[in-house]
């Protein structure tokens, strides 16, 4: 057995031996079945609560978990990609438009096109990928254990988790923010606002933001709620369909991607308010202390930004390197004064990159305008035409 294989397992070990110890402690989620039945929180006692990442079973180990995380993130992370010849990437699996499991067991979708897209820089094979699907309770833990090595997972950059959690992130690849989706037989609209779900059954995934977020807007607009969380959105999504849930809360994206692809034919969806009730800042995370692979997976997004800021297509990858439009982009694409050997990278690994996955609109375009999210006057638009979607000079 490698020493990569017998310190995965140990690590899997100790999370099992915690899961035992904490279940112990008190009732387990099952998410095996749609049906599964939620403790029920009321927004007082949500008020009070810490965020899912605060909690103990997220911020802290157990020593011998702590010294299977240290030997794990030893030594560097891009040099064990490169040995390996495969990038290790989490993903949802369950995000409509974003990572979304197909028939045949492929994943496709926003998320899954950059892991692909770091794969292609490192490795310079799109296809040298292995995807995680990860529930929201797992995805930190994979990463602090080295399960994975970058999460490309609708996961929102907040302090606790640059901090407590102990997680680094890369740019913002989606600027989001939490919405929620109503019936409108029950008297909901697109203008309808926190205060009109007073007594209202909400549900939404357990163990991220989203649970004290809406705890803290209800609280805020002085209503009360039920409260009902569940690990898995498909979970969630059923149960709404089911009746169970008056009302569904999470990522506009994911709220506008569920309404496109499972809305009942007798019934109409809303989403509401107009204006999300928080920031959701969502792009790659990573362990600390790697910046060599930080850099790298960092740049294959600033990469896909200035192609499509300069026109650089999958089209027109190789005429472009051939005839490249100015110093900035010869130097992207592998030529006279490129950087990317600098970064322990082939010189034309963001050429590959643009070649094989696209730029930053065609990556959008491809999965999120399906679903109806256009980037035209979101955040997500171009810092030129008015949005956040911004790459520092390549130089």
């Amino acid at each position: 057995m490698t020493k990569s294989k017998s310190v995965l397992w140990r690590a899997l070990a100790v999370l099992f031996c915690m899961s035992l110890i904490a279940a112990a402690c008190g009732d387990d989620d099952d998410d095996s079945e749609a049906t599964q039945e939620p403790a029920p929180v009321t927004t007082e006692a949500a008020a009070e609560a810490e965020p899912a990442e605060a909690e103990p079973a997220e911020t802290t180990t157990t020593a011998a978990a702590a010294d299977v995380i240290e030997d794990t993130q030893d030594g560097d992370l891009l040099q064990t990609v490169i040995d390996r010849g495969r990038l290790n990437c989490g993903v949802s699996g369950s995000a409509v438009a974003f990572s979304e499991t197909d028939p045949e067991g492929g994943l496709k979708g926003f998320d899954v096109d950059y892991c692909r897209a770091v794969a292609a820089a490192i490795l310079g094979d799109a296809d040298a990928v292995e995807f995680t699907s990860l529930t929201a309770a797992e995805r930190f833990t994979a990463v602090q254990t080295g399960a994975v090595d970058v999460l490309i997972r609708n996961t929102t950059w907040t302090q606790g988790r640059d901090s407590e959690v102990g997680m680094d992130f890369g740019p913002t690849t989606y600027y989001d923010g939490q919405q929620l989706m109503a019936r409108s037989s029950q008297g909901f609209s697109s203008s309808s606002q926190i205060r009109d779900i007073d007594g209202a059954v909400v549900c939404t995934n357990s163990g991220t933001t989203t649970e004290q977020n809406i705890a803290d807007a209800a609280d805020a607009a002085g209503v009360d709620i039920t409260l009902n969380t569940f690990q898995d959105f498909d979970i969630v999504t059923t149960n709404f369909i089911n009746g169970a849930c008056d009302i569904v809360t999470t990522d506009g994206s994911g709220l506008v991607g569920r309404k496109a692809k499972q809305q009942p034919d007798d019934q109409e969806w809303v989403i509401f308010p107009p204006t999300p009730i928080s920031k959701e800042p969502l792009g790659p995370t990573y362990a600390q202390n790697q910046s060599r692979f930080a850099d790298v997976v960092n740049w294959t997004v600033y990469a896909t930004i200035i192609a499509d800021e300069k026109g650089i297509t999958q089209a027109n990858a190789n005429e472009m390197a051939a005839n490249p439009p100015d110093a900035e982009a010869e130097r992207l694409l592998g030529g006279e004064g490129e950087l990317q050997t600098a970064m322990g990278l082939a010189p034309d690994a963001f050429w590959q990159v643009i070649g094989q996955v696209g730029n930053y609109d065609e990556i959008y375009s491809r999965h999120l305008n399906p679903v109806g999210l256009s980037r035209e006057g979101s955040a997500n638009a171009g810092w030129l035409d008015g949005g956040l979607i911004y790459a520092p000079p390549a130089r």
